[in-house]
């Protein structure tokens, strides 16, 4: 498996615990993702780029207040919300999903990581009963089912967003949503080819 260099490489400034806990999700989560598949086995070689950087380029878009509750609607793995979770220790973040085994998984690599700001519940966001400021999802659903799931969800609908990690021609999806919508190239940040038709997309009410 390639190392975390890569991500290293975009993000100079990581402290050193930052390193050791990314280093760790390394070693850890290819031996969990032998028992749960949390990502296809044949992509495993590609954690940092594919899972670890990608799930970090929304910070390069935002970068979450301190004390602030993110929720990783659908986490599967843990992406993005473990490494961003990495990045923003002073940020509270929820992962959610509906799938047990997943999030005994994701529980797992939090623990094995030593991050103290990751909640995991094992639930469907549209019944959970938390405050959130802000969403993030990876291609989880369409920014319509994902707006619906969060009515109701948000602690302050006027400074709120659902941050998403999308691919492919959003045209439909984006007429069908409403609201002010921002899409960035993530290759607009990171150099490698496996960016080049992915996107960030913010929408905000």
């Amino acid at each position: 498996m390639k190392d975390a260099g890569i991500v290293f490489s975009y993000f100079p400034t990581l402290t050193v615990l930052q390193k050791q806990q990314l280093e760790q999700l390394g070693r850890v989560f290819p031996e969990i993702n032998k028992r749960v598949n949390l990502i296809s086995r044949n992509d495993i070689e590609n954690l940092y780029e594919h899972h670890v950087l990608h799930s970090l380029a929304i910070a390069r878009k935002l970068c979450f207040r301190d004390g602030s509750q993110v929720v990783d609607i659908g986490t599967g793995g843990g992406f993005p919300g473990i490494p961003l979770a990495v990045l923003f220790p002073q940020v509270n973040f929820y992962l959610i999903d509906s799938v047990a085994k997943k999030i005994r998984a994701v529980d797992k690599i939090a623990t094995e990581l030593h991050l103290k700001n990751v909640i995991t519940l094992n639930n469907r966001i549209e019944l959970t009963t938390e405050r959130f400021d802000i969403a993030v999802s990876r291609a989880v659903a369409s920014l319509k089912d994902l707006k619906n799931w969060m009515k109701g969800k948000f602690k302050n609908e006027r400074q709120a967003a659902i941050v998403c990690l999308k691919g492919g021609d959003l045209s439909r999806e984006m007429k069908e949503v409403g609201g002010r919508i921002e899409v960035t190239p993530i290759s607009e940040f990171f150099k490698e080819e496996f960016f080049s038709e992915k996107y960030i997309v913010i929408w905000r009410y």
